[in-house]
């Protein structure tokens, strides 16, 4: 079997651009170390690519065959993809927005978004012939590529932080992964990560952006939303941006739709949504920079956003400011009211990741930047039943408010 889709042109250099053949084995950019990119023949595909073929399709990420790099019938698939987008009237009643959505994506195997990606990276690799594969990770990441190198046959390692959330943990032991925890953060885990694949070079890396296809997993959010919007997108996406592939995915994906003649030159503002305590994106967004220096000392709660350098920094900011978007940094505190009022409001379960849109949407309200007749959507990218320890505050931080 053909380890591509024939639709399938080459593999492009994000950053200087060269081009590779897209059937072997690659990792980044040979010339300069940037991650690589599928492209496609989308002008072979205008005329027998339309929305309206999407009717009666299977209800996963998979429905987008012609522009997914991985042949369908290659796939061990766990029915990843497709999220709901769920109106949220009362929390829209009480910001002025009515038109305001969540995707929620917790709704996929393994309870996080991770699952589009590693679903799609896995399968490719296993195309190739790698029999490991590994990757580090702050928790949802290493769970997703546990579960489906399982469900491919493949063995997997994983390097995770000690502060990593237990189900994380659970998730990737019980899928039959071997764990190291390291001190740190991701940075320190994607070292360690480094170091092991320096001495054991049959361990294949999915680590994000590290590879050209588990952006293309996450990009079937971007067509999602324009089929479940009725054929349009969104005016404004929060998105919680730690490494980024997604929020880099679905401005891929927007282009891919106007070269295939779904959508014109329109684009929703990208806002990208991190922690106060590591928002290096923010920063380099704020100073006017082309690429994000590291975070020192990066502390937050949600885990998924204690990402001190993102390898795709340079794309992110470029969508954001391409879109006339912007980048949020919410503290601790405001991350943790929103996982409560959200719960109470619209009985959305969000992770912390999640909850920090809403907690970002509640700024950019007050100050204008989102305005009432607006399309806006949050992603909530897990459950909150995968982080115990901050259920755990939030509880407290509601139950001594109800006692006073």
């Amino acid at each position: 079997m053909q380890p591509v889709t024939e639709h399938v042109d080459r593999l492009v250099c994000s950053a200087c651009g060269a081009t590779f053949a897209p059937e072997p084995l690659h990792t980044v950019c040979t010339h300069c170390g940037r991650p690589l990119l599928v492209s496609y023949r989308l002008e072979a595909l205008c005329d027998r690519f339309r929305p309206e073929v999407l009717a009666g399709r299977v209800r996963s990420l998979w429905r987008y065959a012609e522009v997914l790099p991985v042949p369908f019938d290659a796939v061990r698939s766990l029915g990843e993809g497709w999220t709901p987008l769920l109106p949220q009237p009362r929390l829209g009643r009480q910001l002025g927005l009515p038109n305001l959505y969540v995707k929620d994506e917790s709704l996929n195997p393994g309870g996080s978004f991770k699952a589009r990606g590693l679903a799609m990276a896995v399968a490719a690799a296993a195309l190739r012939g790698v029999r490991q594969v590994g990757l580090a990770s702050a928790g949802n990441a290493a769970g997703a590529l546990a579960l489906y190198a399982a469900r491919m046959g493949l063995s997997a390692l994983v390097f995770m932080p000690e502060e990593t959330p237990e189900p994380a943990v659970w998730e990737c032991r019980l899928a039959g992964a071997q764990v190291y925890q390291v001190p740190g953060t991701i940075a320190e885990a994607g070292a360690a990560f480094e170091a092991y694949r320096r001495e054991h070079p049959e361990v294949f890396s999915v680590a994000t952006l590290r590879e050209p296809y588990r952006v293309e997993g996450k990009k079937t959010m971007g067509y999602e939303l324009f089929e479940q919007l009725g054929g349009r997108l969104p005016d404004v996406i929060l998105y919680p941006t730690g490494g980024g592939t997604g929020l880099i995915g679905m401005w891929k994906a927007f282009d891919e739709m106007e070269a295939l003649g779904w959508i014109g030159p329109e684009r929703p503002r990208m806002v990208a949504v991190q922690a106060a305590g590591c928002a290096p994106i923010v920063r380099a967004f704020q100073e006017g920079h082309e690429t994000a220096e590291f975070w020192e000392n990066a502390r937050t709660l949600a885990a998924g956003l204690r990402v001190p350098k993102a390898l795709g920094d340079f794309l992110i900011l470029r969508a954001l400011r391409e879109s006339n978007g912007t980048a949020v940094a919410v503290e601790d505190d405001e991350i943790l009211e929103a996982m409560a009022r959200w719960a109470q409001a619209e009985g959305m379960l969000a992770a912390p990741e999640g909850a920090a849109t809403l907690a970002a949407l509640l700024r950019l309200r007050e100050a204008g930047w989102v305005q009432p007749e607006e399309t806006v959507v949050l992603f909530n990218t897990a459950s909150a039943h995968k982080y115990p320890a901050v259920v755990h505050r939030v509880l407290s931080r509601v139950e001594a408010t109800e006692i006073r």
